[in-house]
């Protein structure tokens, strides 16, 4: 038997909701392109995300931890797999479509810099003056303007639901600017459950890189009340945290975060007697999201997570270090516009040089930026 386009579609029409958006119901994309045979347009979306060199590009990103501190700690590549992976499970749970919540999910960080939150904080100052920066709004100038691909358009030419997803993608930390994008109405749900599984996956995997490290132990967690309820769900009681009960803890905390978020969105969608896509995009709220109660544990956790690990001296000091790093390049490129490479050279005249300068520090990896801070600033580094 085989599936082609048209039997894949049939099949997705009967297993994603009435509320789920459907690949064949697509607004299509910006410039005419063919459609596979054997793949829907998400499908096809998704792939086309997974071969990019913004993607490749994620494993040398810093999450948390910084890529030579250490090979088990979590890059923006992993993150990003593993918000893929949590994104799949809710969409199948609720009926939406799993292959668009997967694209989304895969795209919502090819925009972020070197060195994580830090090089994103450095290039935001960099460019207050001159178009600002959001790796948002990265991600969607990456999928259709900075890939180069193919020929006859630039980008990746995505459908119009993956790039809504990717200019809607919110989170505590992300603010979407969604001008172009019936800015009005809400993402759709598929964009919405990303944007779930995006804080499920940093806040449980934050905590385990955390705890792996060292910066956390099990004590500072004592009283926290979500900490408490997974101790107890595994019944640790020892007094040292082996490899294998740290790895039960986490597995705990996401499926326990994972089960809230399914029983309370199928909540509201039941209570909102929702029937189409655009009935969950017109909502003053987003349908996606935890329970009341575990909200609140959730936030309490994050709390934590903020003042005990990312405001650790240790992650401080690298902070420094790359925005300094970061800060550096971007000013000595600035004044020498020729120490750049000859193609980001030849794109001054098009994008400006501080937009230019902008992206080409932007898709640096950690190591790359280290690599290109010590050609400008070591005498004793070769150019």
């Amino acid at each position: 038997m085989i599936h082609n386009r048209a039997k894949l579609e049939k099949l997705e029409a009967k297993s994603v909701a009435p509320y789920g958006m459907k690949s064949q119901d697509s607004k299509g994309r910006a410039h005419p392109d063919h459609e596979p045979d054997y793949r829907t347009s998400f499908q096809r979306d998704r792939d086309r995300i997974l071969h990019t060199t913004a993607f490749r590009r994620l494993e040398y990103k810093t999450q948390v931890f910084i890529n030579y501190e250490g090979d088990y700690f979590r890059t923006r590549l992993t993150h990003t797999l593993e918000v893929a992976q949590i994104g799949r499970t809710l969409a199948r749970a609720l009926g939406a479509n799993e292959d668009l919540v997967e694209a989304i999910c895969l795209a919502h960080d090819l925009g972020h810099p070197p060195f994580g939150h830090s090089g994103e904080v450095a290039l935001q100052r960099l460019m207050k003056e001159h178009g600002g920066f959001d790796h948002n709004k990265q991600s969607y100038r990456i999928v259709t303007k900075l890939e180069e691909r193919y020929n006859g358009f630039p980008g990746l030419n995505l459908t119009w639901e993956v790039r809504e997803g990717i200019v809607k993608h919110e989170t505590e930390y992300d603010v979407s600017d969604a001008r172009e994008y019936n800015p009005d109405l809400r993402g759709q749900l598929e964009a919405q459950l990303a944007n779930v599984a995006d804080e499920l996956a940093y806040t449980a995997h934050d905590l385990d890189d955390g705890l792996r490290s060292g910066m956390i132990s099990p004590p500072m967690l004592d009283g926290i009340e979500i900490w408490e309820i997974l101790r107890a769900g595994i019944n640790w009681k020892d007094p040292y945290l082996k490899d294998l009960d740290r790895h039960r803890l986490i597995r705990h905390l996401i499926g326990l975060l994972v089960d809230d978020v399914v029983a309370a969105t199928s909540e509201k969608i039941n209570a909102a007697n929702l029937k189409t896509p655009e009935d969950i995009q017109k909502l003053d709220y987003n349908v996606a999201s935890y329970s009341t109660v575990m909200h609140r544990r959730n936030r309490e956790l994050k709390d934590f997570l903020y003042n005990k690990l990312y405001r650790h001296h240790r992650v401080v000091r690298m902070q420094v270090k790359a925005e300094r790093t970061i800060s550096e390049i971007y000013q000595a490129l600035i004044e020498e516009p020729s120490m750049l490479d000859p193609y980001f050279q030849s794109l001054i005249e098009k994008r400006g040089l501080e937009r230019t300068v902008c992206d080409f520090i932007a898709g640096m990896t950690d190591r790359y930026a280290t690599s290109m801070h010590n050609k400008l600033f070591d005498p004793l580094t070769l150019p």
